[in-house]
């Protein structure tokens, strides 16, 4: 398992980028518009990792703080500026099975063979994807619904 990005909430870009790049000095790697979904995510990483991240998948770069901005304003309340914590994993299929084993709920099951949400004991949510290209879909993943939120 690899460490990937720790995601927050922002609701205004331009005053938490003045804050993450020009205050803390964290430079911007990758930015996502999303017209559909209306929000906007945006990658940033230390001075110091700048080195090791050109080393890696542009999609997949560590460690990261991901803002994410949501167009239309939401209230989140104080527990849901913090998004989740990201993991790659070498098999998604094989981790989710010996989380469920040890009595963990599968939130988002990997139906797509990349991505699966899983909560913490304290609620914190944990994101899971797949390394390298996504596996192909399988049961009982592919028809599992959602359980809860993530």
């Amino acid at each position: 398992m690899r460490y990937l990005h720790t995601m927050l909430r922002v609701r205004n870009l331009d005053v938490a980028l003045k804050f993450y790049q020009d205050a803390l000095g964290l430079k911007e790697v990758r930015r996502i518009e999303n017209d559909k979904g209306r929000f906007t995510l945006v990658f940033l990483c230390s001075a110091d990792d700048l080195e090791a991240l050109k080393k890696q998948p542009s999609s997949r770069g560590a460690p990261l703080v991901e803002l994410t901005y949501n167009w239309d304003e939401e209230k989140y309340g104080e527990d849901r500026f913090f998004g989740h914590l990201a993991y790659e994993v070498d098999d998604i299929y094989a981790t989710c099975e010996k989380l469920m084993k040890a009595g963990v709920t599968i939130n988002r099951p990997p139906r797509d063979g990349n991505m699966a949400f899983v909560r913490s004991p304290d609620l914190h949510s944990i994101e899971l994807l797949q390394k390298g290209e996504p596996k192909p879909s399988q049961e009982p993943w592919a028809s599992m619904p959602n359980t809860g939120h993530w």
